[in-house]
């Protein structure tokens, strides 16, 4: 944990938007410019808004836990206009209780409001894509792998909906990796550059109502 914690970036005070998760934010695999958060403010400044680079408070294997562990451990300023959590494919890979899950996601949830302005109109939360489906997945229980996703899926649009932020579901766009092997990264697991093209793109109305609003 400390290693991750040493390699992170400092949180910068001139940072517009935040990205909170794990290796789909980072883009595991994909140049930084290629990251979806990334996209993201690309088509933003296309649209006249100008939220600059995202801050990332993400890494590659982090759960739930690992990214509230973090936060908890920072101080970070508390007026981002707009804050993305995209998080829990870790904790489905790594057989975390889903009831844990749900209580971690919560708190994240309450954290990030926080970070928003204390607006959760700010805040943004992205379903998991279905792993379960890429070349990395060959000869694994498949259909428990996308069972299972869609529990934790569940639980991201119920408590979003309580929270009070907007989800936005990119786990249908994940699935187009079976006729597509373009969305798919060198290392068959993660997703490439036109894949988060495609989230960000799905992610973009409701990025602009938010920061208009």
């Amino acid at each position: 944990m400390d290693e991750l914690e040493d390699t992170l970036p400092g949180p910068g005070m001139a940072a517009k938007f935040l990205a909170l998760g794990d290796s789909y934010t980072i883009g595991e695999g994909v140049l930084p410019a290629d990251r979806w958060p990334m996209q993201l403010s690309v088509l933003l400044e296309q649209e006249g808004i100008q939220l600059g680079e995202p801050l990332y408070v993400a890494k590659t294997g982090w759960t739930t836990g690992n990214l509230l562990s973090y936060l908890r451990t920072v101080s970070m300023p508390s007026d981002y206009g707009l804050v993305t959590l995209q998080i829990g494919v870790n904790n489905q890979y790594q057989n975390r209780p889903i009831d844990e899950f749900r209580n971690e996601l919560r708190s994240l949830l309450t954290i990030a409001t926080g970070l928003a302005s204390k607006t959760p109109r700010n805040v943004m939360l992205l379903t998991i894509p279905d792993w379960g489906l890429t070349p990395f997945a060959t000869g694994k229980n498949t259909t428990t792998i996308t069972s299972q996703i869609n529990k934790f899926n569940t639980v991201i649009t119920e408590e979003g909906q309580k929270a009070g932020v907007v989800v936005v579901n990119v786990n249908d766009l994940s699935k187009m990796v079976t006729s597509n092997p373009a969305f798919v990264a060198p290392d068959g697991l993660h997703y490439s550059a036109s894949m988060y093209t495609l989230w960000a793109q799905r992610a973009l109305p409701t990025a602009v109502a938010i920061i208009k609003e």
